[in-house]
């Protein structure tokens, strides 16, 4: 199980305005949100329509490999309010055991989960690369599996052949037509 989480960029500068918004204000001041406290409010807001927004990209593309819900993490602004932001979604990510062939599906699957945001994250592009790893090696496992099956087992007729073409062909001519079928 992993976890594919919004970027966390926008928390430091919302950490320093916080300390500059709490700050008491002297009696004679209005009781309104000042203009310091108004861009928190405004920016607060904007983060968490965008983790959300996020978050929401990942559960859409990545229906039934997400499990749960979505996860925030809130910060309470200068209004008293809480807002997210940051979130994460957690996927499924274990390879179908046995079968390459839906691995290689839920492979894609993940990796579009992963990407589905319009900006993701570090974490995002981290889980997208395990996946493109896990596709890979599906896709061996298939290639391995269809060369097995490919692979003739009797080899009976092969060696009829040779023999029959053997009698009509040089001895130098015959060890090129060996290796050619070998």
């Amino acid at each position: 199980m992993v976890t594919i989480s919004a970027t966390q960029a926008f928390i430091a500068p919302l950490l320093s305005l916080t300390a500059v918004a709490s700050t008491p204000r002297s009696a004679g001041q209005s009781q309104g949100p000042s203009e310091s406290e108004q861009r928190q409010i405004a920016e607060l807001k904007a983060r968490d329509r965008e983790v959300r927004a996020h978050e929401m990209a990942h559960q859409a593309a990545g229906a039934g490999l997400v499990r749960g819900g979505a996860s925030f993490r809130y910060e309470q602004g200068p209004d008293g309010q809480s807002y997210a932001v940051s979130g994460e979604v957690s996927i499924d990510t274990a390879a179908v055991n046995g079968d390459a062939e839906a691995t290689l599906r839920k492979a894609e699957n993940i990796i579009a989960a992963a990407l589905a945001p319009r900006q993701p994250s570090s974490q995002d592009r981290a889980v997208a690369a395990q996946a493109s790893q896990m596709a890979a090696e599906a896709r061996a496992q298939l290639i391995a599996g269809h060369n097995a099956r490919n692979t003739p087992q009797n080899t009976e007729p092969i060696a009829l052949y040779q023999q029959t073409a053997a009698a009509d062909v040089s001895q130098d001519n015959r060890a090129q037509l060996l290796n050619i079928t070998a």
